[in-house]
């Protein structure tokens, strides 16, 4: 039965996570709701495989499809793969959840923002010059990458959003180059939870295959529908995350 709720719910996070990040949101709790008696680093440990998984299936896919700045997410890529490394090392020593309370209040200023402004993804704007993309992307790669190793839920988000407001890709882009970046951060996770035994290989694995499942329909659905749905989806996975962290932080 545990099997069942866990590979179910990699199943779906997958799919989310494929259009517009967020997948976390469903796998991350399911996980440490059906497993109690694991550690925190453990569970978290457990879920990057799937995540990974699922991740590169994305990747692949839009990799096919969208036209993508590679000189760019090399960068942001190794940034964050490192960031992501020390962000799960940390994870290990010391809590997370004063963390919550800060995501929580920019999560709503993000949704706000996007539901207000109804072009915001829909079109490319003015593009950065290659310099301040790289200074940029760097800072963000940095500090994401370190979010997503050290707390997880909603860094594909978060990469879709910079990659929008900061550097002026449409959805579509933005998602395609975020699950790139999500890729490294899963790695950097992945190296430092293997290595300090951390994983739960017997439920990572089955996880990681319908992670990939869900991941594989998601971004074939992201691609056929463009940028209009992916902007709708994107803010019912915000909506998601803003209740995931309010509920953490006033009912906990």
């Amino acid at each position: 039965m545990e099997m069942l709720i866990l590979c179910i719910a990699a199943l779906a996070a997958g799919f989310i996570d494929a259009i517009v990040g967020g997948g976390g949101l469903i796998q991350t709790p399911a996980v440490l709701i059906t497993l109690p008696n694991h550690s925190v680093a453990t569970l978290l440990g457990t879920t990057k495989i799937p995540s990974f998984s699922g991740t590169s299936s994305a990747a692949l896919q839009y990799a096919r499809k969208v036209n993508l700045q590679w000189k760019l997410l090399g960068l942001l890529c190794l940034i964050a793969l490192v960031a992501a490394w020390a962000g799960s090392k940390t994870v290990s020593i010391v809590s997370n959840s004063f963390m919550k309370p800060i995501i929580f209040g920019v999560l709503i200023v993000v949704a706000v923002y996007t539901y207000t402004r109804k072009d915001f993804g829909t079109a490319t704007t003015a593009p950065k010059t290659a310099g301040k993309e790289m200074l940029y992307g760097g800072l963000f790669a940095l500090i994401i990458g370190f979010y997503d190793g050290f707390i997880g839920p909603g860094a594909g988000s978060f990469l879709v959003l910079f990659f929008i407001s900061v550097l002026g890709f449409d959805f579509l882009k933005a998602s395609a180059h975020a699950k790139f970046v999500n890729v490294a951060t899963n790695t950097g996770s992945i190296i430092f939870f293997a290595g300090s035994g951390h994983i739960l290989y017997h439920y990572a694995i089955p996880m990681a295959a319908c992670n990939f499942c869900g991941s594989l329909l998601g971004a074939r659905l992201a691609i056929l529908k463009g940028n209009k749905f992916i902007r709708i989806f994107f803010l019912f996975v915000v909506a998601g995350t803003i209740i995931r962290f309010g509920y953490d932080i006033f009912f906990k």
